[in-house]
């Protein structure tokens, strides 16, 4: 005679339990209210168990950032240098993305909390700006040399994190309905047509090159001295160096400054 009856299911790993029990919590009796007792109560587990996997009770309302920059991280150094670095940085921040929407209900719920609890929102910045200098150190590497290699990572670092979060925050204030990838393609999108020209140009740019250059072609000696009647005048300049600069040095290279 055979059994009926189904295998009962099989309990959630402890890590998943305490996420699941915690925001049970939170949504029933309030952030503040709730606490680590509480939790491995409901979770059915010891209070050593908890601190095993959240050092925090912050931390258990961000339980996937740490596996998610680890994998942008890794992301970025298996890069190379035929990768474009604007498009890896985009490409590094859809990573982020795809954390989010594996659990669309479990981020709108998290986003919803966060904007009720002070204390949240200022260790949701604290995550950001992790995610911001993985990709600005990035971008440092990828740069150095360059005329401003510096200040251009930290501001596309910047701009990558704005633009992304921007398109997260729509979707997630549309309860998780609208196409996340869309709006975070089109905003990372603005971003490699506003950088992606400015760090190619300077890719072409040697290292140490000063924003304006003037230098003599002339019939004999490359290094000829001040300009002869004959002689040709090149200017090279930025297309964003200031014209006050490009005269002046124009100046300085016909003996006139």
């Amino acid at each position: 005679m055979s059994s009926s009856s189904a295998a009962p299911a099989a309990k959630p790993p402890i890590r998943d339990a305490l996420v699941g029990a915690a925001f049970r919590l939170f949504l029933e009796h309030g952030y503040e209210q709730t606490t680590v007792d509480d939790i491995v109560a409901l979770a059915g587990v010891g209070r050593r168990s908890f601190f095993r996997y959240f050092p925090s009770k912050e931390d258990v309302v961000f339980p996937d950032h740490e596996r998610c920059l680890a994998d942008m991280t890794a992301f970025l150094a298996a890069g190379g240098p035929e990768h474009d670095p604007v498009r890896r940085v985009c490409d590094a921040a859809r990573l982020v993305l795809r954390m989010y929407a594996e659990n669309p209900t479990f981020s709108v719920q998290r986003y919803r909390l966060t904007r009720q609890v002070p204390g949240l929102r200022a260790y949701e910045l604290s995550v950001v700006w992790r995610y911001e200098r993985a990709l600005a150190e990035y971008l440092r590497a990828r740069f150095a040399g360059r005329p401003d290699g510096t200040l251009n990572a930290d501001v596309i670092a910047a701009a990558v994190v704005a633009a992304h979060n921007n398109a997260l925050r729509s979707w997630l204030r549309s309860d998780g309905k609208d196409d996340p990838g869309a709006a975070v393609d089109h905003a990372l999108g603005l971003v490699q047509r506003t950088f992606g020209r400015t760090t190619a140009a300077q890719a072409a740019t040697p290292p140490k090159a000063t924003p304006v250059a003037a230098a003599w072609l002339g019939a004999g000696d490359a290094e000829a001295g001040p300009a002869q009647s004959d002689d040709v005048v090149v200017l090279v300049a930025r297309r964003d160096a200031p014209l006050w600069r490009v005269v002046q040095e124009l100046e300085t290279a016909l003996g006139r400054g």
